[in-house]
Formats: C-alpha cells, structure tokens, sequence
C-alpha cells in the first residue's frame, strides 16, 4: 500500500480522486497494521539503537523498550 510505502495522504487521496484526504485515511487505515512496528524502529533509527536479537523489544545496550 502506497500509505505503508511512505507516500502522503494527500498525495493517495488526490491520486484515488478523494475530495478529503481525512476519508482516506478512515478507509484505508486498517491495512496498515505494521504502523506501530515502524513507528518503533523510526525512533530506535533516530536513538542510534538497533533492536536486540530476539523479540525485538529490547535496544542494543540491553534496555527493554515499551
């Protein structure tokens, strides 16, 4: 999905000839479900951490992540 892919709401909206860029996002929010998975690894990148083998919850220097 382009929204997954890093392209704007705005630019899907227009590109899909929707009026409102907020009715976008009310249809096609659930196929994002990887969003709080990217989120997470967004602000480990932007900490300089990278996630511990595992289950992925813990950061390079052994501190558990929430």
């Amino acid at each position: 999905m382009l929204l997954d892919a890093g392209e704007s709401v705005k630019a899907l909206s227009a590109y899909l000839g929707h009026a409102d860029p907020g009715f976008t996002l009310r249809i096609y929010t659930h196929l994002l479900p990887a969003s709080e998975d990217r989120t997470r690894r967004a602000i480990d990148k932007a900490f300089g951490e990278e996630p511990a083998a595992g289950d992925g919850r813990q950061t390079g220097n052994g501190l558990e992540t929430a």
